[in-house]
Formats: C-alpha cells, structure tokens, sequence
C-alpha cells in the first residue's frame, strides 16, 4: 500500500509541484484546495484525491489529515500564518501525521522589520515547540517572482527592476522544490529536525541576473536599482496587497545585508537532479516574459 500525504495549497506554485512530483514517485496524494475549480480538477486528472479546506479553519485541517502518513504546509505571504500553523499542528497531533514538511523562506528572521519575516521565523519555533516531527525548508526568492504582475510588466519593456543594491541570492524555481518536497514526504529519514535551505544552482547579483536573461530571451535585459521606498510605493500604486508591500519593505533591506545569500545543492541531493538556472527557467517561459 503506498503512503498517503496531505499536501496543503494545492493549487499554488510549489503545491501543484509537489502533488505531481509526489505522484510520479508513487505516493498516494490528498490536495487541499479552498474550492473546487479548474485548478484542482487538473490536480484530480493527474490521479491526486482533492478535498476542500481552510488552514484558518482546524476542523477542515484534522478531517484532511486523517489517515495521513505526512503532511506538507505552505502559507501565501498574507496575514494569518501563526494562526495557520498552530491549527496545522494541532490536526497533526490529533491525527497522528508522522511527518511534517514546513515550507518556511531563507529570509525567517526574528529582528526582520518584515511582518511575514518574523511570523515565519515564530512559525518555525511553534512546530518545533510542538513536538512534531518536522522538517523545514528555507527557500530562496522564486524565480516565478520574474512572473509576477508588478515585475512582469518591466521585464517585458527590458527592465529587471528590484530595490536589491549589491545583494545577491541563487533563486529556485517552484518546480525544483516541488521535487524536493516529494522527496522528503516519500523519505524523510535522516532529515527530521533539520532546516533544510533550497536554492538554484548559482549566486548572482541582479546585473548578472539580467546578464543571463539577456542571453535566454535574446533581447537587452538591464538592472535597474531604486531605493526601497521608491519601489514600494510603486508597488502600492500597482495594487500589490498592504501585507506584500509592508514584508517587501522589510526584506529588501534585509536583501541589501546579504540575509539571501548562498547557494546548494540540496536539490539535487534530494532529487539526483539538479535545480534550474535562471536562464533555464527564462527559455521555459519566454513567450510570457517576451510579451508574446
């Protein structure tokens, strides 16, 4: 009988990821979506059983997780991870789940002046607390962050445009975590207890970063630096969410100190195949990203 495992926002980035790579590895998949729609019922097509829930909501949470060998929990940057992540331990402890996968951000820091920063770093701490077995993972910045709609835009007219100074990280794509996720939830012995970052193959500025989307989209990309107040009022005026905003605002300056520096291989330990570039990613993609 194959394992059951719950993956939690199902239909986001590293949640559909990880419901086909969990698949392709033979594991049983329950995803929890907030409604049915076109997104899960691709998410059933692949072979996934798909129940609603809330992680706001414990009751949904424990009816989700019964039966459960391991469970995965992932939060949006939006108000109420402390709160998501108490009832999703508490389902655990009720349910019995024998492992937790936490998706938690390289940028969790207690001093942060980012509120999603410090909730993630006290989310940490409250699965811990909790006598869990856990395993978190600590993500760089996403190479869908190329994607968004308040990046996009930019990008297309051949503008990367970041308040980031010198900083430098090694971003991931959502794929390469959803394979990483499976991994863990398939296996995760020797991990529990561990804090786990995830990063793409090499550490770059944005000059560099632009450097290689040049080259993978076959036009000019050029960096453009701002100060932080500058972006985020921009941002704003786009009608990016309060609480993005407000985390931005925090995290870019922890950015600008080097807190996302670094680069693995963890992917490829956990997977036997490495993690893409940026470049890689950008060919993936170009018909978006060149405004086709």
């Amino acid at each position: 009988m194959s394992k059951k495992v719950l993956i939690t926002g199902a239909t986001g980035d590293t949640g559909r990821a990880a419901v086909r790579e969990s698949i392709a590895l033979g594991l049983n998949v329950r995803a929890m979506v907030h409604r049915k729609d076109a997104r899960s019922a691709a998410l059933e097509a692949l072979g996934a059983e798909v129940v609603t829930g809330d992680l706001l909501e414990i009751d949904t949470i424990r009816d989700a997780m019964k039966d459960v060998d391991a469970a995965y929990l992932v939060w949006p940057v939006q108000p109420g991870l402390i709160n998501a992540t108490v009832n999703f331990a508490q389902a655990a402890k009720e349910t019995g789940v024998k492992t937790v996968i936490n998706l938690s951000q390289r940028s969790a820091n207690r001093e942060s002046t980012s509120d999603s920063c410090r909730d993630t770093f006290i989310a940490e701490e409250i699965l811990n607390w909790s006598g869990l077995p856990v395993i978190h993972l600590r993500p760089t910045y996403f190479l869908e962050w190329l994607l968004y709609p308040w990046q996009l835009p930019y990008l297309q007219q051949g503008v990367l445009r970041l308040p980031v100074g010198s900083g430098r990280h090694s971003p991931i794509a959502a794929d390469d975590q959803g394979r990483a996720i499976a991994s863990l939830l398939k296996n995760p012995h020797g991990h529990i207890g561990k804090t786990i970052p995830l990063s793409g193959p090499a550490e770059m500025d944005h000059t560099q970063m632009a450097a290689e989307l040049s080259e993978a989209l076959g036009r000019e990309i050029v960096f453009q630096d701002l100060p932080i107040d500058e972006y985020c009022s921009s941002i704003e005026a786009m009608g990016v969410p309060p609480y993005v905003v407000q985390h931005l605002r925090g995290a870019m300056a922890d950015y600008q100190v080097g807190r996302m520096s670094g680069a693995d291989n963890n992917v490829e330990t956990l997977t036997g195949r490495r993690a893409m570039t940026v470049g890689e990613f950008a060919r993936l993609h170009i018909d978006r990203l060149n405004g086709n």
